[in-house]
């Protein structure tokens, strides 16, 4: 059984402005749920069905973090899916300070601007299959704790550290002086001898990469199209991966 005090705070974290006053978030689903509660982040509270309960209680018991048993309609109540699936948890937000960043990394990832909740959870699912462990944000960046961004990431939030800081600093920081970003008509990826440490940068599919930070780039890459392709632009999360297909490819094999 749930309180209404509960329903209450849980409904809350949907917005960003209680998420931030609170420091908490929400995760929904077996999968996800899973891959936090066998993460280092600090998981509150569990809502569950009975069912999903019954089946994860020893790991329940071992996370030592409350948990309740709720009805379908219920995890309807507090749940932002369409078709709530048995569980949602409550966790706390990792705070991540500069002194935390690996600095020896062959690739940094930052995003400027990518507003669309989608397409950021992806980009850092895509950032944890492709190793890197911490991607860096312009403050115009999609909340990584929105429902729809930890959604999107299936659990890879629980590996990819995230950082909001401007593109001069974190560069300066990391004394990194090749400084990558994806434009229209840049040079052919595929043909491009991409460093072995670089800062790839991303914008947004509609306003690309801030003037500001265009001043820091050093190269532009682009994805090269089929010839006769009439497609304006690849959205952020797609174009990110192949680009981090490439990266990866040329420093590996």
């Amino acid at each position: 059984m749930i309180s209404k005090n509960q329903i209450k705070n849980i409904s809350a974290l949907h917005q960003k402005k209680f998420r931030k006053e609170l420091g908490l978030f929400i995760a929904e689903g077996p999968k996800v749920v899973d891959e936090f509660l066998h993460s280092d982040l600090k998981v509150t509270e569990i809502y569950g069905l009975e069912s999903w309960v019954t089946k994860n209680l020893l790991l329940l018991k071992k996370t030592n973090c409350s948990y309740f048993i709720i009805t379908e309609a219920e995890l309807a109540r507090i749940s932002t899916l369409q078709t709530p699936n048995e569980v949602l948890a409550v966790l706390k937000q990792p705070f991540y300070s500069v002194k935390e960043i690996n600095a020896k990394a062959d690739l940094f990832l930052y995003l400027d601007g990518v507003a669309d909740p989608g397409n950021m959870g992806t980009i850092i699912r895509m950032a944890d299959w492709f190793g890197i462990k911490q991607i860096f944000c312009s403050d115009s960046c999609a909340d990584v704790f929105s429902p729809k961004v930890v959604q999107s990431t299936m659990g890879s939030l629980a590996r990819v550290k995230s950082l909001i800081m401007d593109l001069s600093e974190i560069c300066h920081l990391l004394n990194c002086n090749d400084v990558y970003g994806a434009v229209l008509g840049g040079e052919n990826l595929y043909t491009t001898n991409l460093p072995e440490k670089c800062m790839l940068v991303i914008g947004s599919e509609s306003h690309g990469i801030s003037a500001n930070n265009t001043k820091l780039l050093n190269k532009q890459i682009s994805i090269p199209q089929a010839k006769g392709g009439k497609t304006e632009s690849l959205n952020a999360a797609v174009a990110t991966s192949i680009i981090l297909s490439e990266f990866f490819r040329q420093q590996n094999f």
